[in-house]
């Protein structure tokens, strides 16, 4: 990716976040997470000489590889991907300043009990499944501001700082826009938490999930193509 693809397009992405942020409310801001995994450390370098700094990576090897080589810049490291219970003790050394896909009490309980062991704490996102749907993780909707509460009473070493959901894989926008609220509304219930993030949006959705109440989208392919 040259300069001037990178350019051009996280200006025509802030361009599309401004304007879909606006028409919620002028004190609406969002976070635009990079989504890397697919694309080259050179590429996220270029991203990074323009202005982009929160980059998302979706395995732990391939989070690992691209901060030794980018480590000379101040970037801001996201995991959003599905994490193994056997490459927890590698993400706890990585130390991302935010993982979104913690998915299950059972993940929380480990990854809790494994910070502990190393005296560290990690801000994490729950996931939750408001499309329903068997191919994606997360806690079911109903039982997700119980399951919120849980971790942070039984996991001190977890900082939880919102929620994270996928929309609905479907050409109904009526679908997606279902699974945005559902997840909102668990968002807006969770006040007394101070909940910082509602992650929702990708390259496909976000202006929508932006109108639903996002204030955090995971952009790939709209912020890294290459024509």
């Amino acid at each position: 990716m040259t300069k001037d693809i990178a350019t051009r397009n996280l200006n025509d992405l802030i361009t599309k976040v401004e304007a879909a942020r606006l028409r919620v409310s002028g004190h609406h801001i969002v976070k635009i997470v990079g989504v890397s995994k697919y694309y080259s450390s050179s590429d996220v370098e270029e991203l990074y000489k323009v202005g982009q700094r929160a980059f998302g990576e979706n395995k732990v090897q391939d989070l690992k590889q691209k901060m030794i080589d980018l480590d000379e810049h101040p970037l801001e490291w996201h995991f959003i991907g599905s994490l193994q219970s056997n490459k927890i003790n590698n993400l706890i050394d990585l130390n991302p300043t935010l993982m979104h896909s913690l998915d299950s009490i059972d993940l929380a309980n480990e990854l809790n009990k494994k910070l502990e062991i190393k005296n560290r704490k990690m801000s994490c996102l729950l996931q939750i499944n408001s499309s329903y749907e068997e191919s994606k993780s997360g806690v079911d909707p109903k039982d997700a501001i119980n399951i919120y509460k849980q971790i942070v009473e039984t996991c001190p070493n977890i900082t939880l700082k919102g929620v994270m959901t996928i929309g609905a894989n479907s050409e109904d926008e009526a679908k997606i826009k279902d699974s945005f609220m559902i997840t909102k509304k668990i968002f807006d219930d969770l006040k007394e938490f101070n909940p910082m993030y509602c992650s929702m949006g990708m390259s496909g959705d976000f202006e929508l999930a932006i109108a639903c109440g996002s204030n955090l989208i995971r952009v790939g392919s709209t912020l890294f193509k290459s024509e």
